[in-house]
């Protein structure tokens, strides 16, 4: 493996830095806020529910989830929701877009080592604007040879950021925390496969298998992918 692989992509939320803890905390605060309309647990539902019927016309992203969130309020509330509370549902939203950016353990060790002897690039989903922001607040930016903000993860969507690269699939290696997203479509496509997982995970990307592979990699920390390449 180690004498194939030339480009080395990193999924970005929850892979290199903290994300979906503070979207569960968004929703928990959003829950709350509407519980004397359904039981906190049925709200949840309902709000996935919104999300997965909106995902094709939002994509993925934090926009997105403040929509949904006040969708799903009125849809609740049967459009009887006191405007106050869709001002805190949006303040809800304002304050998850200017969260700190927490890194998680051994990404700046793993990066700087890699960098030089691999292509280094991002791949993730979500938002154009947020997805910046987080890259330029994160301090990692000039690592990357390039950045790849990306509508979905699917295996078209790794063809064509393959092709982007002229880079062949077996010279590609994937790390991130979704099998769905991040390792399944590369496995598929011929590259490698590295799936770290974090202690979170968004409904939407849970993938319970076990997987057999042989380009695929499992790890607990990120900097372990450093003792694979040799």
């Amino acid at each position: 493996m180690k004498n194939t692989v030339t480009t080395i992509a990193f999924d970005a939320d929850d892979t290199l830095w903290a994300n979906e803890s503070y979207f569960q905390e968004a929703e928990r605060q959003f829950c709350m806020l509407l519980e004397d309309y359904l039981p906190q647990h049925t709200i949840s539902q309902e709000l996935f529910s919104t999300e997965m019927k909106n995902l094709q016309l939002y994509g993925y992203g934090i926009k997105g989830f403040i929509l949904c969130m006040i969708e799903t309020a009125n849809r609740i509330s049967e459009n009887t929701i006191p405007v106050q509370v869709i001002n805190q549902i949006i303040a809800i939203g304002h304050d998850l877009l200017q969260k700190p950016i927490e890194l998680l353990p051994g990404v700046t060790e793993t990066l700087a080592e890699l960098k030089g002897k691999y292509r280094l690039v991002v791949a993730t989903k979500g938002d154009l604007l947020d997805q910046e922001r987080k890259l330029k607040n994160s301090g990692l930016e000039d690592y990357f040879h390039h950045i790849e903000i990306m509508s979905d993860k699917k295996e078209k969507d790794y063809r064509k950021l393959l092709k982007h690269l002229d880079c062949p699939p077996d010279h590609f290696m994937m790390l991130g925390n979704s099998l769905k997203s991040d390792i399944l479509p590369v496995l598929e496509l011929g590259g490698f496969g590295v799936h770290i997982p974090y202690h979170i995970t968004w409904t939407h990307e849970q993938h319970e298998m076990d997987l057999a592979h042989e380009r695929f990699i499992a790890l607990q920390r990120v900097d372990e992918i450093l003792l694979q390449l040799g």
